[in-house]
This record gives structure tokens, sequence and C-alpha cells, in this order.
């Protein structure tokens, strides 16, 4: 079953720029690992960025959050965070079209 995740960082004042720029690395290794199906970052209006994700199963999810990926992506915004990431998992409810109704 699909597995949606958000993750929101949190960076350090001035440092947003910087923690997007850090985080390259780890998401260009993300998008290379089995069950990615979505991983993208997003600048949010109160100063946040925001990690939207899309696996192929919870399995797969748990074998992201155990990899290199994590690892390049947790050493390269090391510092540039102000508080610790909220990170939210989620089973999509299909409603409406197939194209609008699911992420």
């Amino acid at each position: 079953m699909t597995v949606v995740v958000t993750a929101v960082f949190h960076p350090v004042e001035g440092a947003k720029d910087r923690l997007a720029e850090a985080m390259r690395a780890g998401i260009e290794a993300v998008h290379a690992e089995s069950g990615c199906e979505l991983y993208a970052i997003h600048d949010a209006a109160d100063g946040t960025i925001t990690m939207i994700e899309k696996w192929t199963s919870a399995e797969e999810l748990d074998a992201h959050g155990a990899g290199d990926a994590v690892k390049i992506l947790g050493a390269g915004i090391n510092g540039l965070l102000a508080k610790p990431t909220v990170v939210t998992r989620m089973t999509p409810i299909p409603v409406g079209t197939a194209d609008q109704g699911t992420l």
C-alpha cells in the first residue's frame, strides 16, 4: 500500500536557502532508491521547508529510513535546523478522480 510522508524542516534564522541547497545531494540519492515515487522539497510561506514523499510501500519507506541516502541528507543539513524535523506518515484516502483524488 502506498505511503505518503511529509517532513517539515525548521531552518535556523537566515539559513533556509542554505538548507535547501544542502538537501540536494540527499534528494538525488533518494530518487534512485527502490519504491521512491515522489521526494520533493517545497518552500513554505511560514519559513519552513516541507518535503513531500510518496513510497510504494511501508517496507520500502522503512528501508529508505535506514539507508545511506538519509545519512547523506542528515550530514548535509547538520547545524542548519532550529528544531527537530516533524515527520508524518499517512495512508491515502482516495476520493474523486484517480488523478485528483490521491497523491
